[in-house]
């Protein structure tokens, strides 16, 4: 993190101390701000407003009235087939509240299966399901797709609150309210886990690191694109730290090793994202199977120009538990997806498609 930052953010926290309200705003700018150095990919995509940290209490929260104005995108939609629905639901839980969309494939009488799909900082999630094309496979497998909202009446930029320690253990926070709404859906769809699965992309990217830790009996699997592990910061300025380094501040318990009954897990990272620095994906790889772990397999390939080096890691029976995809030359952005949508990079591979196999594969 530059010094430039940092002296910012420490001039906020003085900035924002009169009110409780102020802080948590505050919290959400800078957040968001970081999260939007990666300029989208695509031509409906807005660029990331430039902050400055006012003199006063007053301009600081005119910035922040002006950052949601600013970073407000055209509302787009998922084209949906004839048959299919795509509903707007709100889910309540004793841990809070979100709403989402909700995609019902018209190939299934009753769902196959279910994908939980978190978007990112900035995003919403229409945008999310035309950016990641991830109803058409849906449809194709005849699977559902919930979408949360996470709003700016929760973080300021939108994100889901991965760096708060609160929001990092089972049973309280948005891990909760997020594992309860897949429970909610298991059971309407009736369903069992091992078709249960949660996706996302950078913030959303790290809170799927988080479920997929704390809630292996929800999640069979995981994909985790452009994210962090469980534990990497606790408060703001060690998110930025992580996100920047890969430096982890500590002071939560690693993820137990990968074994029978865990979550597996499919990860996607550029080796040129400037927003979450790619050491963070060997983090999540570290984490999952255990430091000094060696893939069983490594390919390499190339879709569309986009080099890619897939290693997959095996448990303790050989079979495979994790998959890392390192993109050559790929930034902060959704591989393989569609230009319509936010922060996305239509190089290939396809990682709706990828995580999708991965999905329903059988272990190993």
């Amino acid at each position: 993190m530059s010094r430039t930052l940092a002296a910012a953010l420490r001039r906020a926290n003085r900035l924002m101390r009169p009110t409780k309200a102020a802080r948590k705003a505050m919290t959400g700018l800078f957040v968001k701000s970081a999260f939007a150095m990666a300029k989208p990919i695509g031509p409906k995509a807005a660029k990331p407003a430039v902050f400055k940290v006012g003199r006063s209490l007053g301009t600081v929260l005119k910035q922040l009235r002006a950052a949601r104005v600013g970073t407000a995108r055209a509302e787009i939609s998922p084209r949906i087939p004839l048959g299919a629905q795509y509903l707007s639901r709100t889910h309540r839980s004793p841990a809070g509240s979100r709403g989402y969309r909700l995609y019902l494939p018209a190939s299934a009488a009753r769902p196959k299966g279910l994908i939980l799909m978190l978007h990112g900082c900035n995003q919403t999630p229409d945008d999310f399901a035309v950016g990641t094309h991830m109803n058409a496979l849906a449809e194709k497998h005849g699977i559902a797709v919930a979408y949360p909202a996470q709003t700016a009446r929760h973080n300021a930029g939108s994100c889901w609150s991965w760096f708060k320690t609160a929001d990092q253990l089972r049973g309280t926070g948005e891990p909760e309210i997020l594992a309860s709404l897949a429970r909610k859906l298991t059971r309407e769809f009736g369903l069992d886990r091992t078709r249960v699965f949660v996706a996302g992309l950078s913030a959303g990217g790290a809170m799927t690191a988080i479920l997929a830790d704390l809630y292996p009996d929800v999640f069979s699997a995981a994909g985790i694109h452009s994210g962090l592990t469980r534990g990497a910061a606790q408060d703001m300025l060690s998110a930025m730290t992580a996100m920047r380094t890969g430096r982890s501040s500590g002071g939560l318990t690693p993820a137990a090793p990968l074994g029978w009954g865990a979550a597996r897990r499919i990860v996607f990272q550029g080796d040129a994202d400037t927003t979450v620095h790619p050491i963070n994906a060997t983090l999540i790889v570290t984490a999952a199977v255990g430091d000094g772990a060696l893939p069983t397999k490594v390919r390499n390939g190339s879709v569309l120009g986009r080099s890619y080096r897939r290693s997959d890691f095996g448990g303790a029976d050989g079979k495979v538990v994790l998959e890392l995809w390192m993109l050559a030359g790929a930034g902060h952005a959704w591989s393989g997806g569609r230009v319509k949508g936010s922060f996305t990079d239509p190089k290939g591979p396809d990682a709706s498609a990828q995580m999708i196999r991965f999905f329903l594969a059988p272990e190993g």
